[in-house]
């Protein structure tokens, strides 16, 4: 039962991250476009309030609650759809950080890129949606 627990937590603490992840780089493209300073600021607050306030407890609950599973079930450890679920969950932690240092550009006034980088950014956490959730119901190996 306290499996059951941890799993349903755990998919909740993924759909709040992925909402985060997905929400962020799109105010990054509003933020991008901006023109004057009032809206400037209202990004920076609002950008500072999801990563801090969502992002990164979510993405804290995720691993702490996806190692707890782990270590329930170990045997997992020598499947090769867990080792390729674990480097992606690595890569979207780096993508997570990635969008902290943005979030640090941008507040700083030092962000040099246009709002065009940041819609293809803003795509590159769905790629890691379907290839973990392809992995995890499927273990194709």
């Amino acid at each position: 039962m306290l499996y059951l627990w941890l799993k349903a937590v755990h998919i909740i603490a993924v759909v709040c991250w992925f909402a985060g992840l997905f929400y962020l780089p799109r105010l990054f493209v509003y933020h991008a476009m901006s023109e004057d300073q009032a809206s400037r600021e209202r990004f920076c607050v609002m950008e500072r309030k999801l990563y801090r306030g969502i992002m990164l407890p979510s993405m804290l609950a995720t691993l702490i609650l996806g190692i707890w599973m782990l270590i329930l079930n170990p045997a997992w450890l020598s499947q090769g759809w867990m080792h390729a679920k674990l480097t992606l969950v690595l890569l979207l932690v780096g993508y997570h950080h990635a969008c902290g240092a943005m979030l640090k550009r941008f507040a700083r006034g030092e962000n040099s890129r246009g709002h065009v980088f940041y819609r293809w950014f803003n795509e590159v956490p769905v790629l890691f949606l379907i290839a973990i959730v392809i992995l995890v119901v499927i273990k194709p190996f």
